[in-house]
């Protein structure tokens, strides 16, 4: 049982260098994709990604902001999945709050380009595995 479940598995997401997030397409099926961390999280229940206002997940997710994410562990074969609900962010405040130097190798214009918003993932509900055990959990 997880004593202690956002440090746990606060531990494993910080320690990873990709993440995993999923998208419902137009026929219902999920859709999954490998993405770089998080730029930000809050506990286990909010979380930050940059990505291209043009992609196909940000198409998606403002249809059917249902969503899943995952990290993995490989060394000791672990992982979390996280359910909930995706917003895409374009706004100014959110976008300056997460952008890094190095921006502009994906976004050109820098922090204003228009192909340039944050995603905010939001944690309803998870399900860790660890030990040959998998455990649910609810997010508060």
């Amino acid at each position: 049982m997880l004593k202690n479940p956002e440090q746990t598995i606060g531990l494993l997401i910080d320690k990873q260098t990709v993440s995993f997030i999923s998208s419902v397409d137009c026929d219902g099926f999920p859709n999954t994709k490998a993405m770089l961390p998080p730029r930000n999280r809050e506990g286990i229940r909010t979380f930050y990604f940059t990505t291209n206002t043009s992609s196909l997940r940000v198409a998606q997710y403002r249809v059917n902001p249902k969503a899943s994410i995952y990290f993995c562990d490989k060394r000791f074969f672990r992982g979390v999945m996280l359910i909930g609900s995706m917003e895409v962010l374009e706004d100014a405040d959110s976008k300056a709050a997460i952008w890094q130097d190095g921006d502009t190798l994906y976004y050109p214009q820098g922090v204003t380009d228009p192909d340039y918003c944050v995603l905010r993932f939001t944690a309803q509900k998870g399900r860790f595995y660890s030990h040959f055990k998998s455990e649910d959990f609810t997010v508060s």
